[in-house]
């Protein structure tokens, strides 16, 4: 990593600043942690004993690792081992004072990941997906002990929690066929069922329920669920073994999500509203919840501790992520040089075909029209928000606006707003970008001449589809990871997201073939236009890389401008350095194409 923070210009620096995510502690031990950092230049695990102060690498894989968890008592770290990110692998264990990694369940073959539960006796529930099986949940009863199948199906399913004394283990399913809305079922750790709830009423309602963990106290058996009866995402306290729903007076707009506090008195809630989040407590039995104060911007996870303080990781567009504490200290604060803030978002709101639609944007210095960047966020179901976010920041840097649109599928907007993407995928979301564009232009903040469609993932999808379906809308397309052969993509991808293209488009390609006709990529190739960048991780097993070369086949069978870029590395690489190059091609792209300088702090060619 370079050293020198002065030959470093600023949009270089907002990657390589370390950065942490917000620790997790362990249930029994809670002065143990698990973070994430990117300190070495890989975002890897690393364990921290907070009553000491030292923190120690766990992890250091070429192509970084995220996924893992403290054993309740912190005794050792789990972490998922796949291979160059392609999410296939299996679970390991390591010591949390450190040592040698060991198969932290050797019964069990390579898997997608669906859900981990650690209990506080040394078992484990854990939740594994493949092509071949669906989905299959495993209970590990001892440390190395043979593991026992409690479930398995063919839809997508997976672990949500177990219970504080280890009897009630807690699963979310979609058998219905409706992998957008999931029911539950608890079931004792031989895998006989206790209780069911689902509100999808076998398939034929759109309501989904989640897990948001059981009550963290000896014999309590009450387990906190998130619901959408109300048209939002909002909790209640459901107790699988008396039979009991306990709504909870949490009236505030928005999305409201929510955890226990450590002694199960209270709860933590996380309440998201138009691209802003912001922390209330809670106290069943009481009319309404209490302010948590946050600055305003996006609380990005937020934990209760034992002392009742709130740890929670926080930013803004304009401000860098910090883990901060309702005590007012920074609880986490990575040595090195710090980021670079960016320019505030403002919000635009913009009618639509299917109502009013939320933009965020951010501009440089000066008056408009600018070259303007539309950033269009994966998922589907994710929404962008107040947030620090490098990419988007280095185009301001470089004289483009920024404009990020939570289209209909977005979450944070209510259950009709995300449920209206279903069977014309992709041509709904195109049709709020366009109007959202349109309104760019006349507002005068964006050049019509120099509009760029971008995204990665989903937001790939979109741009490939975008440029071919709206030819004379876009100058340019920068897609990132994205699915370009909607067909080939299916049959390629990891079954979860089978089971979601099944729902999104109601069958499979030989169901409707005429329908992922219309949403794919592909069948509009020919009409695209504009100069286009693709870059592919060839280990991805969200948006497979066949599919992608079938795309760009295409393109060069025609002459078509286009670059492409492939890397070493599953949906999206966790290496700093990689992640800068490919900003930079992307830069050196649209400069290249729409005029301009030159990138600042680009390499010269005897660097490249």
């Amino acid at each position: 990593m370079t050293t020198d923070a002065a030959a470093v210009p600023d949009w270089e620096m907002r990657f390589r600043a370390p950065r942490v995510s917000l620790p997790d502690w362990a249930e029994d031990a809670p002065d143990r942690a698990l973070f994430v950092s990117n300190a070495t230049g890989t975002y890897e695990l690393y364990a921290w004993d907070r009553s000491s102060g030292r923190q120690r690498q766990v992890t250091d894989r070429p192509n970084g690792t995220t996924d893992g968890v403290l054993t309740p008592d912190g005794e050792a770290v789990w972490w998922f081992s796949d291979t160059d990110g392609d999410e296939f692998g299996v679970w390991m264990r390591q010591p949390f004072g450190g040592g040698e990694d060991e198969p932290a369940a050797p019964g069990l073959a390579p898997s997608y990941p669906a859900g981990l539960a650690i209990g506080r006796d040394g078992s484990a529930v854990i939740g594994r997906s493949t092509d071949e099986d669906g989905t299959t949940i495993h209970l590990v009863p001892t440390p190395g002990a043979e593991p026992v199948e409690i479930y398995r199906h063919r839809e997508s399913a997976g672990v949500g929690d177990l219970s504080h004394d280890g009897t009630l283990i807690a699963l979310e399913h979609t058998e219905h066929g409706d992998a957008m809305h999931s029911a539950l079922r608890v079931v004792r750790p031989d895998g006989s069922t206790v209780a069911e709830l689902d509100d999808t009423e076998g398939g034929t309602k759109e309501l989904g329920l989640a897990v948001l963990g059981f009550a963290p106290v000896a014999g309590d058996t009450r387990l906190l669920v998130g619901h959408q009866r109300r048209g939002r995402w909002e909790p209640m306290i459901w107790d699988p073994v008396a039979g009991t729903e306990t709504a909870l007076p949490v009236d505030l707009p928005g999305d409201v999500g929510a955890e226990w506090y450590p002694d199960g008195s209270a709860l933590l809630v996380e309440h998201s509203f138009e691209a802003r989040s912001e922390l209330w407590r809670y106290e069943p039995g009481t009319p309404e919840p209490v302010r948590v104060e946050t600055p305003a911007g996006t609380v990005s996870g937020a934990t209760a501790r034992p002392d009742g303080t709130v740890e929670y990781l926080w930013s803004s567009a304009a401000q860098p992520p910090v883990v901060r504490s309702t005590s007012g200290a920074v609880v986490l604060d990575p040595p090195g040089a710090k980021a670079p803030p960016s320019v505030p978002v403002q919000d635009a709101w913009v009618e639509g075909p299917g109502g009013r639609i939320h933009a965020l944007v951010q501009k440089p210095a000066g008056e408009g029209p600018f070259p303007t960047v539309f950033e269009i966020h994966g998922g589907p179901t994710w929404h962008d928000s107040d947030a620090f976010a490098s990419g988007p920041a280095a185009w301001v840097d470089h004289g483009f606006a920024v404009v990020r649109v939570n289209y209909r599928g977005s979450t944070g907007y209510g259950r009709a707003w995300t449920d209206a993407l279903k069977h014309r995928v992709g041509l709904i979301e195109l049709e709020d970008i366009a109007a959202v564009r349109d309104w760019s232009v006349a507002s005068g903040l964006a050049d019509p001449e120099r509009l760029v469609l971008a995204g990665g993932s989903w937001g790939g999808y979109l741009t490939l589809l975008g440029l071919g379906t709206q030819p004379d809308s876009w100058a340019l397309g920068l897609a990132a990871v994205p699915v370009a052969d909607y067909v080939t993509a299916y049959h390629d991808e990891m079954e979860a997201l089978k089971a979601m293209d099944r729902t999104l488009l109601g069958g499979t390609p030989e169901e409707v073939p005429e329908r992922f006709e219309a949403s794919s990529p592909l069948t509009y190739v020919d009409a695209v236009r504009a100069p286009l960048y693709i870059s592919a991780g060839v280990n991805d097993p969200r948006c497979p890389i066949r599919q992608v070369e079938n795309y760009v086949d295409r393109l060069a069978a025609r002459g078509a401008v286009h670059e492409v870029y492939r890397y070493d590395a599953g949906h999206g690489s966790l290496v700093v350095e990689e992640r800068i190059k490919q900003v930079r091609l992307e830069l050196e792209f649209a400069l290249k194409h729409l005029g301009g300088g030159a990138v600042v702090g680009a390499p010269g060619p005897e660097a490249a």
